[in-house]
């Protein structure tokens, strides 16, 4: 009998998105053109090495957002809780494919370390960001609001974008290495702007508020995917350029 479960289906599609990252970032970061054997092996060897992260850091990942509560609510076919664990994975995917490419195990290592630290960043980031709303991500979410959870995922990859690009960039040396990642890293306060001020006050008409307003107001209450919509493709948008000029 197939799986009609389209929860655990969007969350496989946030794991190949996160997959085609990892592939994209091997193939330009391991493949130099001088020896083809060279290049096989340690695609092969990055590759595998971040897909494997990918599976690990993703599924504990979920088991740990919004309460620990996605995993038996993707089981259950909750399409919020899908949408959720499917931008965790592409944004972790992001993260990686940020972090691990190179030529040699002494980078490999260098990489895992990186890509731990910047995925610790991308929680912290998250955790930080979402307390702009007045609303309980995980309420909402296992309450099947898929606007709230369209709203988290977006700002997840969105700041992945951001963090991703950070840790990009030849090593050297931890402390020169870690000065500019952190530098690279302010960019995500624009982040915040964007929530407020370009999405609630310019887009949709709202009152301007520090924290909160009519657009939680419109995601939590009336749960409007198409707000949601607008608020996470904003967070994407943010991110690109942001990343694209610096």
């Amino acid at each position: 009998m197939s799986d009609r479960n389209a929860a655990r289906g969007i969350v496989r599609v946030g794991f190949l998105c996160g997959v085609a990252f990892i592939t994209s970032s091997a193939i330009q970061g391991c493949v130099h053109g001088q020896d083809w054997r060279a290049d096989l092996l340690w695609t092969t060897v990055f590759g595998g090495c971040a897909v494997l992260l990918l599976a690990v850091v993703g599924s504990l990942g979920i088991r740990v957002l919004l309460r620990s509560r996605l995993p038996r609510e993707v089981a259950r076919g909750n399409v919020a809780a899908g949408i959720a664990a499917g931008g965790h994975y592409a944004a972790t995917g992001l993260i990686i494919a940020g972090c691990l490419y190179g030529d040699d195990l002494g980078t490999l290592g260098v990489s895992v370390v990186f890509f731990v630290i910047a995925q610790a960043t991308l929680h912290l980031f998250v955790i930080l960001f979402r307390s702009l709303t007045v609303y309980a991500d995980d309420q909402e979410v296992m309450g099947e609001n898929v606007a709230a959870a369209l709203s988290y995922a977006g700002a997840t990859v969105a700041i992945a974008v951001i963090v991703g690009h950070a840790a990009e960039g030849d090593f050297a040396g931890w402390g020169p290495s870690l000065r500019a990642y952190a530098l690279a890293l302010v960019s995500a306060l624009v982040l915040y702007p964007v929530r407020q001020l370009v999405v609630q006050t310019l887009f949709l008409r709202q009152r301007f508020a520090l924290r909160g307003g009519g657009l939680d107001r419109l995601i939590a209450h009336e749960h409007d995917v198409g707000v949601s919509a607008v608020e996470a493709v904003s967070y994407l948008a943010a991110a690109f350029v942001l990343t694209g000029i610096a």
